[in-house]
């Protein structure tokens, strides 16, 4: 995803880095952390409070933005939530987010709780710009369960959020979670004060939006925006190339293995190009190897 702000905006986006920062890992006043956290696991009980924690996973692995998740906090239960925010493609999503659980469930035992039973609970919240999922719904929050789909387990959870699939107009944002996803689409759009939703004068929004006004930065503080949304843009763009080129490369493996098939079975080289969806010089360099093997 291209940067998304502007010098003629006065929102900064919630779905950039520095908006995320500002916002959900605002350490001075948590509320909009706690009242969204509560949101994205459809909880009923309130969050009292949270305590950040530090990145215990930074270094073993790394994205295109140099860092492998953006917040990890604990409540006054001892819950863990980790949240990431992903601009780009993410055709392994959900095989990160395991990997995320799984390091902080670890870490939780060697910590000294080998009373399995004790164990606290683990909630991995990723927000996607993109679709990965095959539903239809722009929330998913998953378990384990068995084949019958009951709870097998519910000590970790996974909460994933696409916010392309979000389509809600704000008159029909009725609970916490459609009022915190329509913010982070659209505040960055709203040029009048007459465009604000009713709703985004409850305090644990206003405390979100009012960090993100561009208008009471510093210049120093736009300075700093303006540098980390230029290596963000190079960051993604690097990563979007990376992930093309991969593509790209199992997409020609694909091909030749089914060239490669194709003359095995007797086909003619015209046949193979068909079949393959490639050049007929393909097929023949493909036949050179094929035959000097």
């Amino acid at each position: 995803m291209e940067a998304l702000y502007t010098d003629d905006q006065i929102f900064i986006p919630i779905i950039s880095d520095y908006g995320f920062k500002a916002t959900f890992g605002n350490e001075a006043n948590t509320l909009f952390l706690r009242r969204a956290l509560q949101a994205f696991i459809k909880s009923d009980v309130p969050i009292k409070e949270v305590k950040f924690d530090k990145n215990t996973f930074e270094g073993i692995t790394q994205d295109g933005r140099s860092g492998i998740f953006d917040l990890a906090c604990t409540d006054e239960n001892d819950n863990h939530f980790i949240v990431e925010m992903q601009y780009g493609d993410a055709p392994y999503f959900v095989q990160r987010m395991k990997f995320y659980a799984l390091h902080k469930f670890n870490a939780m035992v060697k910590r000294g709780k080998f009373d399995y039973g004790t164990l606290t609970k683990i909630y991995c919240v990723a927000i996607l710009a993109n679709n990965i999922l095959p539903y239809d719904d722009f929330h998913t929050l998953a378990n384990l369960r068995n084949e019958k789909a009951e709870l097998f387990d519910d000590q970790m959870t996974f909460v994933t959020v696409e916010l392309d699939k979000f389509t809600l107009q704000d008159v029909d944002c009725q609970t916490d979670l459609q009022k915190l996803i329509y913010t982070m689409k659209t505040i960055h759009t709203v040029t009048q004060p007459t465009q604000f939703p009713k709703f985004w004068d409850e305090e644990w929004l206003k405390v979100a939006i009012d960090e993100l006004d561009s208008r009471k930065m510093t210049p120093d503080e736009k300075a700093s925006l303006e540098i980390l949304i230029a290596r963000n843009a190079e960051s993604v763009k690097a990563e979007s190339r990376k992930i093309k080129e991969a593509r790209e490369a199992e997409n020609l493996a694909v091909k030749t293995e089914t060239v490669k098939n194709a003359l095995f079975m007797g086909l003619t080289v015209e046949q193979c190009a068909t079949l393959a969806g490639v050049s007929v010089d393909f097929v023949k360099s493909v036949q050179q190897q094929f035959t000097g093997k």
